[in-house]
């Protein structure tokens, strides 16, 4: 992908000079994918120790500038910062026309850059569906990954060329559904992370040396399942309407700091498996009267 300098905008052919702004997980991750694409990084904002060795080992040929000037060196801004800063950073910023400015936030448009787009950049939202770990292998997993892209017309066909060149998937989401594609997606993922390792410190205390080994077969084919076939893969007491059983959990439970969680996962399961035709009217009766039952600290 290269500019196009005498036209308005920039159009997908070779090479960008990209400035990563800042070298954080994600803008060192994208950065280096952007550089197997075949554009250049020439320049990033790193002010850590722990971003200085990110851009030293992800970024070995970009010259650590601050912000302003790492701007000023790029033909595609990619800007990978927290999502309360991406605003004041993009008004403190300079941009020109003929630039691209790109932002990595899930949860944000490309509203959020509109100081660059006055000023005659190109302005997208390109939010890579992965976790970033900070480890090596997170460029790995940005094999073939959705992307969501959110910009205007040229904007959105600059964003998919340039998911499409790191060999993801462009999905496109409107500016106004932003928040809610973030929402799921944190939803499924952080809220997953928390789910395991409640569960493993519940096997922990009971004596379970590696909860991690034990769970992982099982967490593992219920992911699947629940990817490839819905709700039609939900088992367990709830889709069984087996009130004895969840009684017996909210009580072993009790005072673990999750109960109310539980019970809260329990309500929707049934909900789903209710709507699903999993769970029959009449079994859930007596599950959903358990349910409603205010827990010991409540009592």
């Amino acid at each position: 992908m290269d500019q196009q300098r005498s036209g308005a905008s920039p159009r997908p052919a070779s090479r960008l000079a990209v400035g990563v702004v800042s070298a954080g997980r994600v803008g060192s991750i994208v950065g280096a994918a952007l550089t197997r694409a075949g554009h250049r990084v020439v320049a990033a904002a790193a002010v850590s120790d722990a971003s200085r060795a990110r851009a030293a080992r992800h970024l070995p040929g970009a010259e650590i500038l601050p912000p302003p000037d790492v701007a000023a060196a790029a033909d595609l801004v990619l800007v990978a910062v927290p999502d309360d800063a991406i605003a004041a950073l993009a008004a403190s910023l300079p941009a020109r026309p003929g630039q691209i400015w790109v932002h990595t936030s899930g949860a944000l448009g490309a509203d959020v850059l509109r100081p660059a787009r006055d000023a005659g950049a190109l302005t997208i939202a390109l939010a890579p569906a992965m976790t970033f770990t900070g480890r090596d292998e997170d460029l790995e997993r940005l094999a073939g990954i959705s992307w969501a892209v959110t910009g205007e017309a040229e904007a959105r066909f600059v964003g998919e060329a340039l998911a499409l060149e790191m060999g993801g998937e462009p999905e496109h989401v409107d500016e106004a559904d932003r928040a809610r594609y973030h929402a799921a997606l944190v939803y499924a993922a952080n809220h997953l992370m928390t789910l395991v390792n409640d569960a493993a410190d519940q096997l922990r205390a009971i004596g379970v040396a590696n909860p991690e080994r034990l769970m992982s077969p099982l967490v593992s084919a219920s992911l699947d399942n629940a990817l490839r076939h819905g709700d039609a893969a939900l088992t367990g007491p709830v889709s069984r309407g087996d009130a004895g059983t969840v009684a017996r959990h909210l009580d072993a439970l009790a005072g673990t700091g999750i109960a109310d969680t539980y019970r809260s996962m329990a309500r929707r399961t049934a909900e789903r498996a209710l709507d699903a035709g999993r769970l029959k009217s009449a079994d859930a009766e007596g599950l959903l009267d358990v349910l409603a039952r205010p827990s010991e600290e409540e009592r």
